[in-house]
């Protein structure tokens, strides 16, 4: 009998505390807010001079289905719980390699990505920040023949860092 008291007690308090924790729900792990509903990924303009006219798009195409497949949240077009904002910043090549020629062996892609998120529901997790990653190619190799890879590349490693800072707080 008291055996019985004693587990009772502990699934009591055992469920006093779950109930108590704010749960949070993800696919891929993620802490989001469970009152959230909704993002919204607005389109991240190329405000710099050089790359190819497709940045913009494939950059807000590419955080966009990273936002839809690793949450359960639904993408709509604006005024969304979470948001995500910003503009390509920097796009910069520029040799890192140099060989005893005088000349570079390797050459270095890198891309700025300027970001602000907004958090409805808990305004300490908001934050603006600029993300940036690169990608390195032998200087035999032509840019524009390489960019399609490289930027592939700097784009999966961009998109993983705003989906760790904005939802694993990293």
């Amino acid at each position: 009998m008291l055996l019985r008291k004693i587990v009772v007690l502990i699934n009591v308090a055992v469920l006093s505390m779950l109930a108590s924790c704010k749960p949070t729900v993800s696919l891929s792990g993620a802490s989001i807010p469970e009152e959230a509903k909704t993002v919204s990924v607005g389109f991240f303009t190329n405000n710099t001079t050089l790359g190819a006219p497709s940045l913009s798009q494939r950059f807000s195409e590419k955080l966009r289905d990273v936002v839809s497949q690793q949450t359960r949240l639904a993408l709509i077009k604006q005024n969304a719980d979470l948001q995500f904002e910003g503009y390509i910043a920097d796009y910069n090549v520029a040799p890192v390699a140099v060989q005893s020629t005088d000349q570079a062996s390797l050459n270095r892609l890198t891309i700025t990505v300027q970001v602000k998120y907004t958090n409805r529901f808990d305004a300490t997790k908001n934050f603006e920040q600029a993300f940036t990653r690169f990608a390195d190619f032998k200087s035999s190799e032509n840019i524009s023949a390489k960019e399609p890879e490289l930027v592939t590349e700097i784009y999966r490693q961009l998109t993983e860092d705003i989906f760790n800072k904005a939802f694993n707080n990293w």
